[in-house]
This record gives structure tokens, sequence and C-alpha cells, in this order.
């Protein structure tokens, strides 16, 4: 019996490690290197995002402490350099930010003050572009475009 209950324990601890190996073996691509707080600031939180399609994410995040919002686009799966672009405007203000570029990983951080008013904010990825319009305004409806050139 006891021999019976130590074959089974060890062939146990084997199906775990080989399950721990595998689940630790996955891609490292498999997910983004980043966070919108790596990219903005920790004090940033993430208050909206949009996909690019299947290529990422855009976030729109914001500090209470100071008010300034910031966006950044940030791919699934980093690698060659894409065409990939981060913006923001307050319409209210007239005052906006972007960046745009070839980059493996993320762009921006774009960073704009906007406590009290609605902010448009979006991004690129390849050919992969998303736009949110009348954006974080209360009750107010905002506008989401996606589309490809």
């Amino acid at each position: 019996m006891t021999f019976r209950r130590s074959v089974l324990a060890a062939s146990a601890l084997a199906a775990l490690s080989v399950g721990a190996t595998t689940a630790l073996a996955a891609p490292a691509s498999a997910a983004p290197n980043t966070t919108p707080q790596k990219v903005c600031g920790s004090s940033y939180k993430t208050v909206n995002s949009a996909s690019v399609g299947s290529l990422g994410t855009v976030y729109l995040t914001y500090n209470a402490g100071n008010g300034q919002n910031c966006v950044a686009t940030i791919r699934n799966n980093p690698g060659t350099a894409l065409s990939m672009s981060a913006w923001i405007y307050v319409p209210d203000t007239e005052m906006g930010d972007q960046d745009d570029g070839w980059y493996t990983s993320y762009a921006g951080p774009t960073y704009v003050y906007g406590k009290g008013h609605c902010v448009d904010w979006g991004g690129s990825i390849d050919n992969v572009y998303v736009q949110v319009y009348g954006s974080n305004c209360g009750a107010l409806k905002e506008k989401r475009v996606t589309f490809t050139r």
C-alpha cells in the first residue's frame, strides 16, 4: 500500500511539474510587454480603452492629482517596428498632443489637461485606426470610429 501511494504521489508530482513547465514556457510575445501605467505614469488610472482590431489597444488614462489625461497605444504582440500613433484633443480648450512613428511596442505617451472636459482620443497600429469622440463626458454618448487604410 505504501509503495502504491508513493508511486501515485510521484506520478502526480511529475504531472504537475510538466504542467508548470509548459505554462512557464508560453511565448513572451503572447502579451504586451508594457501597461498604460508604465507608459503614462503610475498615478494614471485607465478610464477608457478601445481595441485596434486584433493588433492592440488604445488606452485613455487620467491622473486625478493633476487633471491630466494620457493616451497610449499598446501592441498585443511587440516585434518588428510598425507605424503607430496615439493622440488626444480637448475641443473646449483646443489643446492636444500626439505621437506617431515606427514603434516595436507602444506609441505615446500623449498628455493634455482634461479635468471637467470631454476628450477626443485615439491611435493606430499599422493600417488600423481608432478614433473616440466626446469621451468621458458623463451622460453624453461617445462616438467610436474604427477604419483601415
